[in-house]
């Protein structure tokens, strides 16, 4: 494929390229503001880890400030940018730069790859959370990590232990969402008027996917009915006495209400009942009784002969 790739799609009305950079006369309604201080962009790229054989990809490239620095590393970039005008200088700043690959395409739309990837990117303020969502909902997400310029309001959102909506809990429940620091608003171009975060996503390593479900589903319990004491969220997923230990074993007292449990108790509770079941599944069923074997096929004349 060629290393400049365009994928040309109308932009709307709200995010034209004209109102990109924003101006005093002209509303930056998309909370795009480009980074202009490379000492961010090198903790960043630090950060990250990237290096030769990595594929990141970066979503909304702008002037190539982060694409650069995460060019010299020798990891495959892959430069997502929708501005036309930004395209075409970014073509020819790296147009010598073999790893670097510039696509013109909408974030929120973009094809995603399949293989392990990580992403570092200054993300409008506007879409951050269309963004996260793309990244870290689906359960098949391929991406490994990320690290991220938001909002600094919304990074504390992210990585409150017992987040306000089921979705970023659920996010957390697979990833570790983490402020690496905090950035001024003198490090954009337009000047944001509050100060951004550097937001680190990390896959938790040792979460198997069974885990994660069981997870989602006693999160999904938990947001659903708040009030609810933990011992009756839980109780619907295993015998009451089992309910009881394991929440006192990860030091929750069973009346307390289940909203008031963070994300990561439920991951651990949910890491229990996970191996509970590969286990129920090694020995056979819990009473003792011997699990019926299937019977043999019918033998066919052909093979009695």
């Amino acid at each position: 494929m060629p290393r400049h790739s365009r994928t040309h799609q109308r932009p709307n009305r709200q995010n034209r390229p004209g109102r990109r950079t924003g101006t005093r006369d002209e509303p930056n309604h998309a909370g795009i503001h480009l980074l202009r201080d490379p000492s961010v962009s090198a903790r960043m790229v630090r950060s990250s880890g990237a290096g030769p054989g990595d594929l990141v990809i970066e979503l909304g490239a702008g002037l190539g400030a982060l694409t650069a620095p995460l060019a010299a590393t020798g990891a495959r970039v892959i430069a997502v940018e929708r501005d036309p005008r930004f395209v075409a200088k970014l073509e020819r700043r790296f147009a010598d730069a073999g790893e670097v690959r510039v696509v013109e395409a909408d974030a929120r739309s973009v094809m995603l790859p399949r293989r392990p990837y990580s992403v570092v990117a200054n993300i409008p303020y506007a879409i951050s959370t269309a963004l996260l969502r793309r990244l870290l909902d689906p359960e098949a997400t391929s991406v490994e990590s990320a690290d991220l310029l938001v909002e600094w309001g919304f990074a504390k959102r992210m990585t409150e232990a017992r987040p306000r909506d089921l979705e970023v809990a659920w996010w957390q429940a697979r990833f570790e969402l983490s402020i690496a620091g905090r950035v001024r608003p003198g490090s954009f171009r337009p000047a944001p008027s509050v100060d951004s975060a550097h937001l680190v996503i990390r896959r938790r390593p040792d979460v198997s996917r069974p885990q994660a479900r069981l997870a989602r589903k006693l999160l999904q319990d938990a947001y659903r009915a708040p009030r609810r004491p933990a011992r009756e969220v839980l109780g619907a997923h295993v015998p009451k006495k089992r309910a009881h230990r394991l929440l006192t074993s990860t030091g929750i007292d069973p009346p307390v209400v289940a909203g008031t449990i963070p994300t990561t108790t439920w991951l651990a509770l949910a890491g229990e009942l996970s191996a509970d079941a590969a286990d129920a599944g090694r020995t056979g069923p819990a009473d003792g009784r011997r699990r019926p074997t299937p019977s043999s096929p019918a033998r066919t004349p052909a093979e009695e002969r």
